[in-house]
């Protein structure tokens, strides 16, 4: 099965312009970039997809080897990254999928031209010197209710994971995408998320970096955001005019606008 269909990859703008992927976090489709990417379609080759086993992705394609760490969605990324014909290409990930580009971005420096990062979390388990936000005990706990009743999760932990309480159809919006999300898969890449560790990752990565951050952000707080700006070789740190961790449906406007500052800073 070629990456068009095992991805739901969708490419719009100039075929011959340099390239610009957006990717997804836990529990979404590429349907939350819809109020960003279009901004960048006059100039970029704007490409959104779905990770294997959410939105409208291959469920067949799912392999619990590969998909058993984050390395192997960076393979399925630097594959439709080849396949495309993309280049001077832009990353853009939220979430875990900025991980998902740093480890791209490691295993093929030459794939990225820039990378942004929203709210994103290198780990999400505290460590001596290091805060991520969660003790291992929370961790284990949120993964034990997730396998235990994964709709019942969905509906809780969406709305905190969205914030912004006073505008609630997000977070049913966001609790609509969890539940349509096959459990099984689900429940697997959780694990890889909440239990991976890519700090050492992030000084090898070598394209100019933008991290986005946010108020409130119940995932990855802002002592997480900065670090990893500190890590990064060449870094652009922000902080956006939005809360919670969905600032890409949340505060698109604000979004987009700090990309665009970023690629013009860029040249």
């Amino acid at each position: 099965m070629d990456v068009w269909e095992r991805n739901q990859v969708t490419a719009r703008g100039p075929e011959a312009a340099p390239g610009m992927v957006f990717a997804h976090g836990f529990g979404c489709d590429q349907n939350m970039w819809r109020h960003v990417a279009p901004a960048f379609e006059d100039r970029y080759r704007v490409v959104t997809y779905d990770h294997i086993g959410f939105g409208r992705s291959d469920l067949a394609s799912f392999d619990p080897v590969r998909h058993g760490s984050l390395q192997g969605y960076a393979d399925d990324l630097l594959e439709i990254v080849e396949t495309l014909g993309l280049h001077d290409t832009v990353f853009v990930g939220h979430s875990v999928a900025a991980m998902i580009g740093v480890r791209a971005a490691v295993t093929d420096p030459g794939a990225f031209a820039a990378l942004v990062m929203v709210c994103p979390s290198p780990r999400y388990i505290d460590a001596p010197g290091y805060s991520g936000g969660f003790s291992e005990e929370e961790i284990e706990g949120l993964l034990d209710q997730l396998d235990a009743n994964y709709l019942g999760w969905s509906a809780a932990m969406a709305p905190v994971i969205m914030g912004n309480a006073e505008r609630p159809e997000l977070g049913e919006e966001l609790t609509n995408s969890f539940c349509r999300t096959d459990p099984r898969i689900a429940e697997s890449f959780a694990r890889v998320t909440f239990l991976s560790d890519s700090r050492a990752d992030l000084p090898k990565v070598e394209a100019p970096t933008l991290v986005l951050q946010t108020t409130n952000d119940a995932i990855a707080p802002d002592v997480v955001g900065r670090f990893v700006a500190d890590q990064l070789p060449h870094s652009t740190f922000t902080h956006l005019d939005a809360s919670g961790h969905c600032p890409n449906l949340s505060a698109p406007a604000e979004t987009s606008a700090a990309i665009e500052a970023f690629l013009a800073s860029l040249g």
